[in-house]
């Protein structure tokens, strides 16, 4: 899904991974924005109305459950599909996030560029089918 006009907000304290989500991201042509703090993050949701949202789970201010917890109770923002990526990769933890909690789809770090773009692709793609 390479529409420019996609836009995609990754929540990611890591700097370095936050740069590679950008370059993968944009050179696939997405509008791609970035947030380092769940503060930060609801923000950017609230402001951009992103089409998707990639979201790391440990961040130091408010863990990624919390903003996933916080945009779903948003009539406004429930709506939005979310992909967590996180360094947590037990399967317990996909399980929760995916069955429990609801999340489109669930990447674990370090991941392949690949895998990102095709996770998003599937599930914006899942998301125009319902």
């Amino acid at each position: 899904m390479d529409n420019p006009r996609t836009r995609v907000l990754y929540v990611e304290d890591e700097p370095d991974i936050a740069d590679l989500i950008r370059f993968i991201l944009g050179r696939q042509g997405f509008e791609v924005l970035g947030a380092s703090s769940g503060e930060e993050a609801l923000h950017l949701i609230e402001r951009f109305m992103p089409d998707i949202i990639l979201l790391d789970l440990m961040m130091p201010d408010m863990d990624g459950w919390n903003v996933y917890q916080l945009m779903k109770a948003n009539p406004d923002t429930c709506h939005i599909p979310v992909i967590v990526v996180t360094s947590k990769v037990r399967s317990v933890d996909k399980m929760l996030a995916l069955d429990v909690a609801g999340v489109q789809g669930y990447i674990a770090k370090p991941f392949h560029p690949a895998t990102l773009i095709s996770s998003i692709h599937d599930v914006l793609v899942k998301d125009v089918e319902q």
